[in-house]
């Protein structure tokens, strides 16, 4: 989960969603990035927990993705970030 929120964008995302669920056009719009590149860090963010998207329909019957903050506690110790320090150091670079 660290990794997860170890990235500045990605706790630009935790921010704008702490004030509640946003469609992921306006969430890209308010971030000032493409959707394809916020897409890639939601899914990370997803896999670990942080977030939950879902497909509504609109009054006009559009697919909308609307993202939601989900309920998270963080216990930072040395240790854990060492393990994430030494997994991103086998994994090795990401976005």
């Amino acid at each position: 989960m660290l990794a997860a929120v170890g990235h500045p964008l990605r706790l630009r995302i935790v921010a704008e969603l702490a004030g509640g669920r946003v469609h992921v056009s306006e969430l890209a719009r308010r971030l000032g990035i493409s959707r394809p590149l916020l897409y890639m860090h939601l899914e990370r963010m997803e896999k670990a927990g942080l977030v939950a998207g879902d497909l509504e329909l609109s009054p006009d019957g559009k697919a909308m993705k609307l993202y939601a903050l989900l309920p998270f506690d963080i216990h930072l110790t040395a240790g854990t970030i060492l393990d994430v320090l030494q997994s991103d150091e086998q994994e090795g670079p990401t976005a």
